[in-house]
């Protein structure tokens, strides 16, 4: 068989051993190893996954995965979360189904404290969820706004999506958290945006049909916090984003000293609030241990799979084919960008990109594509398959943690598609004008 046949059948294989269930790192490995034998011999394929541990896993960009994760499961525990909702809960306690844009807002500054999307829908749909019910909104609306309003945790920075594409891609990984700014400014307002549609227009899915002949409750005479309480539960937050978006945009600070800088603020944030003891601080450095090693073993894997692709000539033959068919560069935008999202139906966000990006990056350095602007596209578009079915990782979540045998999953994801439609607008305001992503990253 000709090289671009054996890279092409490695590719098929791949996609038959996930299908069949094995873990995708281990799958990626195998393939690539047989696959560099066969180009090759065994003893080059041994070498080069050699020097491909040695050389992707030594960086000393790597310790900034183990950091951001401590960062964001500490500020998880430190109760940050709530206090960030019940700011915004005070600020906007006057606007129309207010508590659906706090919500919003409140996971915009969470996302920026934490990069983890997963976190974001755990913390909200405790925090949220019962409150929002208690003012009389639906559940299909409440659990749905956090649903959507989680996917700004992988998007606005630090992100690990980002991390992720950025080693993948060879870019400079500040550039791509400034990169993310912008689309996520963006994201939260249009979901704002349609929160405030729904409730002018669809009030029956936002509202119950309860109190005040209003088809809603009216949470506007509540008792709110003094101006001091509401400073006090803000401090933290302010000063956690000072340190580590202020120490990154401000130049002070390279990602892995703004990932330690945030460790070690979040850290002091918890056991200032004594939320924090030592069994559960060991079991926190447990699990970043095995968060970090997953993901630094999937990029390893990624890293050989795309070697093994580049020693092939499938990604030079398929960049070839693309641009000089009738497709063309935007026309292999679009498709790419359907695939993923139709891969996020069946599979995690990660997986999608390790699996996609060897093969897409070569085509879309051909086309002429700026790489940032395509990785956060990327990005926008992985994160739709955190809402969609039968997938749907931040809908289960959000099902699992909140332990509610009236609530169906069928719920939930109804009450996400707004939010969806929503994204997919963004990913065409983006692909319009990229200097929505751009911009800040270009400076």
């Amino acid at each position: 068989m000709s090289p671009v046949e054996i890279g092409s059948l490695a590719v098929a294989a791949l996609l038959v051993l996930i299908y069949l269930g094995m873990p995708i790192g281990v799958g990626m490995l195998a393939v690539s190893f047989f696959g560099v034998a066969a180009l090759r011999n065994e003893v080059v394929s041994l070498r080069m996954l050699g020097a491909v541990a040695n050389d992707s896993l030594r960086e000393y960009l790597f310790a900034v995965v183990p950091l951001f994760v401590l960062m964001g499961l500490l500020v998880t525990v430190s109760r940050v979360g709530k206090d960030t909702f019940d700011v915004f809960q005070q600020l906007l306690r006057r606007v129309t189904a207010g508590l659906g844009i706090a919500t919003v807002f409140a996971n915009a500054v969470f996302a920026s404290i934490t990069g983890i999307s997963i976190a974001s829908a755990t913390v909200f749909s405790r925090v949220a969820v019962p409150e929002m019910s208690r003012h009389g909104y639906t559940k299909k609306f409440a659990t749905g706004v956090v649903a959507g309003s989680s996917v700004l945790g992988m998007l606005i920075p630090p992100s690990l999506l980002m991390i992720i594409y950025a080693v993948l891609a060879e870019e400079s990984v500040g550039r791509m958290f400034l990169a993310g700014v912008g689309p996520g400014l963006l994201l939260s307002v249009a979901f704002s945006v349609v929160i405030l549609l729904l409730a002018k227009y669809r009030p029956g899915f936002v509202f119950e049909p309860t109190a005040n002949g209003e088809g809603r409750l009216d949470h506007r005479g509540d008792e709110s916090d003094s101006a001091r309480a509401l400073a006090a539960k803000a401090v933290p937050i302010v000063a956690l984003m000072v340190v580590v978006l202020g120490g990154l945009y401000g130049g002070f600070l390279n990602p892995t000293e703004a990932g330690a800088a945030g460790a070690l603020g979040a850290l002091v944030i918890a056991l200032l609030r004594r939320s924090l003891d030592g069994r559960k601080f060991w079991n926190l450095l447990v699990e970043t241990g095995q968060i970090t090693v997953s993901v630094l073993f999937l990029i390893l894997a990624a890293t050989f799979f795309s070697r093994m692709l580049a020693l092939s000539g499938v990604p030079r033959e398929l960049a070839e084919l693309i641009l000089s068919s009738p497709l063309g560069p935007y026309g292999f935008l679009i498709l790419y960008l359907l695939l993923i999202i139709a891969l996020g139906c069946l599979i995690d966000s990660i997986s999608i990109m390790l699996i996609l990006l060897p093969i897409a990056l070569p085509v879309a350095g051909a086309a002429g594509f700026d790489l940032i602007w395509f990785g956060v596209l990327t990005v926008v578009c992985v994160e739709v398959g955190l809402l969609t079915p039968p997938f749907g990782l931040s809908v289960y979540i959000i099902k699992s943690a909140m332990n509610d045998k009236d609530l169906k999953v069928g719920e939930i994801f109804a009450g996400a598609m707004p939010f969806v439609a929503a994204m997919l607008v963004s990913i065409g305001l983006i692909i319009l004008f990229p200097p929505i992503a751009t911009w800040l990253a270009r400076l």
